[in-house]
């Protein structure tokens, strides 16, 4: 067996492991990682002329959107919470969950010129921009309270729950569920381009069988038989969990929460599992 020579700090091997999450090596590039998450911030609306504004308008104009289209016309219950808030609470979980999944699908091809030049632990890429949209949740939700509060002030009956306690996991499902679906969706992207395509597309389409628009409530009661579609949906128990924590409005039991949280962590871990594997050879493909 050949001695390594100690003068050398590190020395990069290929992985061997399927499952392979070195703690250690992402902290000590940490600086890497801010520096990663500062410029998907300052970015991505640097050559706008709302510049940050951005963050605040999507999500207002899109709960008035819905607020016209799914409860004044399609007439829609939203039960004593009114429709607009009701809206602005899913859009809110929603959107960090799409950003997360849209932000890191495209990580190797994207990345691809610097994949090819520098080492440096790959997973930091897809971390980055997970929290890099952490700011961007703070400040909706930032939106959401600020709406909570004079909705209060109107009288409006409206008031939290103790599962708000459980706020955290909420966040970190959410996040798991982005992260690894985009990883799965990364990988696959090497090799077949159009699946990078269709991303918009799906996400949009997924967004309609996960509760956003509506309660799981309504449709249980108005379309029994299609239902479970939605019910066995991860991102709907995760949703409707946001909602009721907040407005204690919605469909909450612990089996809906503990069958999010376990999918949330499987799929991260087959998300990383891939993503590893992708790692190795993904440079002769792209």
């Amino acid at each position: 067996m050949k001695e390594i020579n100690s003068d050398w700090l590190y020395v990069i091997t290929p992985k061997h492991k399927l499952f392979d999450l070195n703690f250690k090596e992402i902290w000590r590039y940490k600086d890497l990682l801010f520096l990663f998450v500062k410029r998907d911030i300052v970015t991505v609306y640097k050559q706008t002329i709302l510049g940050p504004i951005w963050y605040f308008i999507q999500p207002l104009f899109t709960s008035v959107i819905f607020t016209l289209v799914f409860n004044n016309i399609a007439s829609i219950e939203t039960g004593a919470v009114p429709a607009f808030l009701f809206n602005l609470t899913g859009i809110t979980a929603w959107n960090y969950f799409s950003q997360c999944l849209t932000g890191t699908s495209n990580t190797f091809v994207s990345n691809k010129g610097l994949f090819g030049k520098v080492y440096f632990p790959r997973f930091i890429m897809p971390l980055s921009t997970t929290f890099s949209n952490l700011l961007k949740l703070g400040i909706q939700l930032c939106i959401l309270f600020f709406f909570y509060i004079y909705f209060v002030i109107k009288g409006t009956a409206i008031s939290p729950n103790l599962n708000l306690l459980l706020f955290p996991i909420y966040v970190i499902m959410i996040a798991l569920l982005g992260l690894g679906a985009g990883m799965i969706i990364s990988a696959f992207t090497t090799k077949y381009r159009d699946l990078s395509v269709l991303v918009g597309f799906a996400v949009s389409l997924l967004m309609y069988i996960s509760a956003v628009p509506y309660s799981l409530r309504e449709v249980q009661k108005g379309q029994p038989k299609y239902a479970w579609i939605v019910e066995y949906n991860p991102l709907t128990q995760i949703i409707e969990g946001f909602r009721y924590m907040i407005l204690d409005y919605g469909v909450f039991t612990w089996w809906g929460f503990l069958y999010a949280l376990i999918i949330s962590i499987l799929l991260f871990l087959v998300g990383l599992i891939i993503f590893n594997r992708t790692e190795k050879t993904f440079i002769d493909t792209v």
